[in-house]
């Protein structure tokens, strides 16, 4: 059966690529370290713009960030650094791309300690999807407590560009939260997904 294109979530019905974003990603749950990592890359590159010109620019994202390999980006040199601030390609902000090296520092120092960063980020749902229950967006958050939590927790870790609403942002996008609108088909999809999380140290498995 065919989508209704009037009932999907509305944020999403500016371009093709943004229905196709909506429509197989946004909300579905991920365990993948890797794509979190980028996923939590692109939402602090989105600070103060629209997410429509970070998708835009995705691709080139993930040409010059190594497809956002922690242990790649990790060792990315200021001159390296330098290179990208002059590439239209993504967003030329230095700090948010000194923030995305520095952050996957930490990702690759987690690891060697034996953490896991899927683990850190799902706990902050206690590991299990929150299942919302929108009619309109006026009762979609920008925020939320555990969002604000996630963000004090990141910073005093050491992460940059990670305030609550881009922590909330990437909630959503990650499928930590089902926030499309009840009225969406994609709701019941996600809710069936997010009804089968696994325990953490059980995500590829």
């Amino acid at each position: 059966m065919t989508r209704s294109k009037e009932k999907r979530c509305s944020w999403c019905l500016g371009s093709d690529l943004y229905i196709s974003y909506h429509d197989d990603e946004w909300g579905v749950p991920c365990y993948d370290s890797q794509r979190l990592f980028e996923m939590l890359s692109l939402e602090g590159a989105q600070a103060g713009l629209s997410w429509i010109t970070i998708l835009n620019k995705r691709e080139n994202y993930r040409r010059l960030f190594a497809n956002f390999d922690a242990a790649k980006v990790a060792r990315f040199t200021t001159r390296k650094i330098d290179k990208l601030v002059t590439d239209a390609g993504i967003v030329r902000h230095r700090q948010k791309i000194e923030a995305v090296v520095a952050n996957a520092k930490l990702v690759v120092a987690m690891e060697k300690n034996g953490e896991s960063l899927v683990d850190l980020l799902w706990s902050f749902v206690d590991f299990k999807v929150i299942q919302n229950k929108h009619k309109t967006m006026t009762t979609v958050h920008s925020s939320t407590e555990r969002s604000t939590a996630m963000s004090k927790v990141l910073k005093k870790r050491g992460f940059k560009f990670v305030g609550a609403t881009t922590c909330y942002a990437f909630m959503q996008a990650a499928g930590m939260v089902n926030d499309h609108m009840m009225s969406c088909p994609q709701y019941k999809t996600v809710k069936t997904l997010g009804a089968k999380t696994k325990r953490p140290g059980h995500w590829n498995k």
